[in-house]
């Protein structure tokens, strides 16, 4: 799951920075370089390349292998000069066992009804929308989205993307996890939820949530995305274990 700065604007694509990788047809770009959302004083720039064609889901499980995540119709992984802090990581669904801080969040939104749906935006989605990007991104990149912008985020989606709706006993939308179905995993995309809600850890639920999903499934795999070790925006990731990290020679546990 990314931030409100952790999504790359197509229009920042550089077409003299592309570069053909394995595919002779397929063409990656670089973003301009712009000031790092997470760490000061550091300077970010993506690699992206356009998800398209009969081989869309192929091609993204390949590159979520790799590293990479989705958006809009765009597959991104950071290319930062001189910095290699942003980890992509990923939850050992098999492995996985809930903590009793963990099952304390289950039992406290018992009561929640979950509904998996197509990845369809309603206007009632983008009420919560809007007020979780006010609370806790207020003048972020995300905050002035639009209902038209947010329904672009939910349905152009060149793969198998889904909706996932959290409703409490009154049947009031109190949280909603954007994630992308692959063959052996699932990824989240973007989640928000009602900050109000602080003693239900929504954010952390709706993780333990998918994670259940994935095992009924009978899937390998969560992918959450980037961590930055050290970061307030992105510790909460390294709770799930057993989580690995993306490193210069592939996919490893990490440690305690």
């Amino acid at each position: 799951m990314e931030s409100a700065a952790g999504v790359p604007d197509p229009s920042l694509l550089s077409p003299d920075m592309n570069q053909p990788l394995t595919d002779p047809e397929r063409l990656f770009f670089g973003t301009r370089i712009l000031p790092c959302p997470y760490i000061q004083g550091r300077m970010e720039r993506k690699v992206v390349t356009h998800l398209s064609g009969p081989d869309a889901d192929d091609l993204y499980e390949w590159l979520s292998e790799a590293g990479f995540r989705r958006s809009h119709g765009v597959a991104y992984r950071p290319a930062c000069p001189r910095c290699d802090a942003c980890v992509p990581v990923r939850i050992v669904v098999p492995d996985f066992r809930p903590t009793r801080s963990f099952r304390r969040v289950i039992n406290r939104n018992a009561d929640l009804t979950l509904v998996d749906m197509d990845a369809m935006a309603t206007k009632e989605q983008y009420r919560l929308f809007e007020a979780y990007q006010q609370t806790r991104h207020g003048g972020g990149e995300m905050s002035s989205m639009s209902f038209e912008d947010y329904r672009e985020m939910v349905e152009e989606s060149p793969v198998a993307s889904r909706i996932v709706e959290y409703r409490d006993s009154d049947g009031t939308l109190v949280a909603v996890m954007l994630m992308d179905r692959l063959r052996d995993s699932l990824s989240a995309v973007y989640s928000f939820f009602d900050a109000r809600l602080e003693r239900r850890s929504l954010g952390t639920y709706m993780i333990l949530s998918m994670v259940a999903r994935a095992r009924e499934l009978g899937l390998s795999m969560v992918y959450l995305g980037y961590w930055i070790e050290g970061s307030e925006k992105m510790d909460y990731k390294a709770r799930f274990r057993p989580l690995e990290v993306m490193g210069s020679r592939g996919w490893r546990t990490l440690e305690a």
